[in-house]
This record gives structure tokens, sequence and C-alpha cells, in this order.
């Protein structure tokens, strides 16, 4: 498994064009095996060196910014991919209607620090990717937020048991929720480590 993209993994435009389809169904097939809602408004999108990958080819296919535009990608999306001891997740609060949304994401503050990973008697306190503020100084949560779980090598031998039950859970006052991680996407986020 591959833990950064480099400007010799990125295709041109044109050859873009050619397999844009068939990458594109194949990773957002992956996905649903990456994927897990807890509550009524959150959604844990675990990365891999493959879903970035997409991304940085589909900001460069709408945005057309070049060398120049390749290099923000990069440092943008990298940070996202997995290093083989962590799981990364982009968590989405997902709410259709406008001020509703702003609604629930001004009593949001501080989310950005109650993401977790239960499972055989361990829990794993997620962290914030660095260098973003997620929540304003209003305390205004940011509808997404960019999140890492590190892992030790005996919590990820406990992870990979067939037989372990893991929580993913959102431990905020205004937003307690937890769910069960289907045992398919607990199999497909097993490759993310070395």
């Amino acid at each position: 498994m591959k833990h950064e993209i480099t400007a010799a993994d990125i295709l041109s435009d044109a050859a873009y064009a050619r397999v844009r389809g068939e990458k594109r169904g194949a990773i957002i097939a992956m996905k649903q095996n990456r994927r897990v809602a807890v509550g009524p408004h959150a959604t844990f999108y675990f990365e891999n060196y493959d879903t970035m990958w997409l991304q940085v080819q589909e900001m460069l296919r709408i945005e057309k910014g070049g060398p120049e535009q390749l290099k923000d990608e990069l440092a943008a999306y990298n940070p996202l991919i997995p290093k083989g001891r962590e799981l990364t997740a982009t968590v989405m609060f997902e709410i259709p209607d406008p001020q509703r949304r702003a609604a629930i994401l001004a009593t949001l503050g501080g989310v950005e620090n109650t993401f977790q990973l239960r499972f055989a008697g361990e829990t794993i306190a997620g962290k914030a990717e660095q260098d973003l503020d997620y929540t304003s100084a209003e305390g205004k949560a940011s509808a997404v937020q960019f999140v890492h779980f590190p892992f030790t090598p005996e919590q990820v031998l406990k992870f990979r048991m067939p037989e372990t039950e893991v929580t993913v859970a959102v431990n905020h006052t205004n937003y307690g929720h937890m769910a069960i991680m289907p045992q398919a996407v607990q199999q497909e986020l097993c490759k993310d480590f070395i």
C-alpha cells in the first residue's frame, strides 16, 4: 500500500479522461466499505491512497491549475493518507438545509477533539489534522473535519481480529452518538496497516 502521492502518480488530463469512468467506478465501489454513519448527521469517510489520488485527479481536472495547483493538492491531501500505523478519516456533518446546518454547527465547537474508535478495551482518540481551524472564534464547527487515529502495534493486532467489535463515536456534549463499524468496513480498513 502506498502512503504518498507523487507527481509521477498523477495522470495527464488526456490520460485521466481515458480511464476516469473505470477508475472512479472502482474507487467509489471501494469507498462503500470505508464509510460509517454516526448519528443523524456525521459520516466518517476513511481515507487511503486511492481515495486521495482520486480527489487530487478530480481537483486538477476541474480547476486546471497545472503544476502549481498539483503542488498545493499534494500538500493538502498527502497528510490524509494513512502511514501504516493509523487510520485517517474525513468526517462530514451532512445537513442539507443551510439554515439548519448553520444552527447545528454553531453548537458543535470543539467537536474535532471528541472523535473516538473503541474496541477490545481500547479507546483511540482522534487527532485533528494540524494547521486547520475546525472551530471558529464564535464556537461554530466546520462541516468537514480531518482526523487521524494513531494505533500502537498491539492495537493494530486487536483491531485485525475478526471477532473484534469496533465502535466509532462522537463524544460531544451536543452530539453524543456512536455506531458499530460493519465487519466489511473493518476488514477493508485492516488493509491500511503495515
